[in-house]
């Protein structure tokens, strides 16, 4: 192999300045350059040991039920099959090769030990983490002089329903081994732990992964707290009050929080107390393949007075990736126009992400300000509010709603937030004229927290279709159901519904 001007190797004839090994460098190099600032040792590696590792995870579940099957099928090849969580931390290691176990004790690639690029520099693990997407590290590409005897490939795990990072699959063989087929058997890998987390995930539906779209955000459509919702209530006020003066001094704020409790919202709103008028552009961070075109497409917008942008899910961005936007920003801020009151000129941008800490470090550095957005289950005075908005937006005129759907609204915890009740007001509102608790799904009525299998589930669903509709008591449910009285109050209790009144 021959080395580029930027010291990243790649296979003889071809050509680095084209598709999928351009990105390849540029990960590869911003690693490098990621090993050198955290001072991981170029010579010998020394990750950090965090003790026993934690095994009592879905993921950890369903990811040594993966490797152990691929181990049987690979039980004469000298590879091992590895396990990690999100912070790199080795949660299992599987060889069937005495000698390769060996040389891996000695740089310490065993569980209990963390290797994040912070802790061991570019290795395949610890790439793929940082950018959130499958790499491949060969021998002498690793930043560390003492793990260029092997080659490694990694893959990403993402909980199927969250879409939170659980952690990485790796496999690692000797260097003199042909690389070919190592990521496309890791990414199998990480596939079917998915796969298999979905299934034994109690009938909750997958998320869908990142789009990277880019759009404008139109005030009547994404700002809930707009015309007759201006009372909403003190933790969202003071929040939007923060956001305000820290983006009107020119801060680049991040607003962080759970998904869908309303983030980008807070953003737009801010930036439009401020700067009326404002063209708001919203881009989500995309799948890692995507990025160079994402970048492309919205952040020659910095640099126009009249618009400003928020970057939603910037902890979703490979860290190569968070380093390129960085090196935008920097050059839209040289671009704006000196101001005529003496001041420095500041990019009207801010972010949003699921905390400060996810936030690829190349941009963590950047933020001046962080204003928690509180979920929607502390903002209980909102809930009803929120509710009446999404169904006038369905419906575009006022919708009725019973005093038990709204005592059933505010029961449940909203773990999916203002997301989640829109989408199930908007289901409820295309339905009804009036909407009651027999226009609400099931699980509204019962404990998110309890987990329930497929059956429960089941059984849930028609115990509250039976007690939903009108002038239905216990009694008549019990009889409908062929169940005795006393079963269905004992089933109401286990599986958590709260009864219609």
């Amino acid at each position: 192999m021959a080395p580029n001007q930027k010291g990243v190797h790649f296979p003889p004839g071809t050509d680095p300045d084209t598709g999928p090994l351009l990105v390849a460098a540029k990960r590869l190099s911003a690693s490098w350059r990621r090993s050198e600032e955290y001072g991981v040792s170029a010579e010998e590696v020394d990750p950090s040991w965090s003790g026993a590792a934690p095994t009592d995870s879905l993921f950890f579940e369903c990811g040594h039920e993966v490797l152990t099957a691929l181990r049987s099928t690979l039980a004469d090849e000298p590879v091992s099959l590895m396990l990690s969580d999100a912070d790199g931390l080795l949660l299992l290691r599987l060889s069937g090769d005495p000698s390769l176990l060996r040389a891996l004790d000695r740089v310490h690639l065993a569980p209990g030990f963390t290797y994040s690029e912070r802790d061991a520099g570019t290795n395949g693990m610890g790439l793929a983490l940082a950018d959130r997407s499958p790499a491949l590290v060969r021998a002498e590409e690793h930043y560390s002089a003492s793990l260029r005897t092997y080659t490694c490939a990694a893959a990403p795990v993402f909980d199927p329903v969250s879409g939170t990072l659980e952690g990485c699959v790796n496999i690692t063989t000797w260097s003199e081994a042909s690389p070919d087929l190592l990521l496309a058997l890791a990414q199998s890998a990480a596939g079917n732990a998915t796969a298999l987390m979905l299934g034994r995930a109690h009938g909750r539906r997958q998320r869908q992964g990142p789009r990277g779209g880019v759009f404008r955000l139109r005030r009547e459509r994404l700002e809930p707290a707009v015309g007759t919702l201006r009372a909403l209530s003190s933790p969202w006020t003071d929040a939007l009050d923060q956001t305000t003066h820290a983006l009107a001094a020119g801060r680049l704020v991040a607003a962080v929080g759970e998904h869908g409790a309303g983030r980008a919202t807070l953003l737009a709103q801010a930036f439009r107390t401020y700067r009326p008028g404002v063209r708001i552009l919203s881009a989500a961070a995309p799948a890692p393949d995507d990025v160079d075109a994402w970048l492309s497409l919205w952040t020659p917008e910095l640099a126009k007075a009249d618009t400003a942008v928020i970057v939603e899910n910037i902890d979703r961005l490979p860290a190569w990736a968070a380093q390129e936007l960085k090196g935008h920003a920097v050059r839209a801020l040289r671009a704006l126009p000196a101001s005529g009151s003496g001041t420095a000129p500041a990019l009207a941008w801010a972010v949003t992400a699921a905390d400060l800490d996810a936030v690829p470090r190349p941009l963590a550095a950047a933020i001046d300000t962080v204003i928690t957005v509180p979920p929607l289950r502390d903002r209980g005075d909102d809930v009803l509010h929120l509710a009446r908005l999404a169904a006038f937006q369905t419906r575009l005129r006022e919708i009725d709603f019973t005093p038990a759907a709204d005592r059933a609204l505010l029961a449940h915890d909203w773990p999916g937030n203002v997301d989640e009740l829109f989408t199930v007001v908007h289901d409820a509102a295309v339905r009804a004229e009036r909407i009651d608790i027999r226009h609400l799904p099931a699980y509204v009525l019962g404990r998110h927290s309890l987990h329930l299998s497929r059956i429960e589930a089941i059984e849930r669903d028609e115990i509250v279709r039976s007690l939903a509709q009108p002038g239905t008591t216990v009694t008549a449910a019990a009889a409908e159901l062929g169940i005795s009285r006393a079963t269905i109050y004992r089933r109401i209790a286990h599986l958590g519904i709260t009864r219609p009144r």
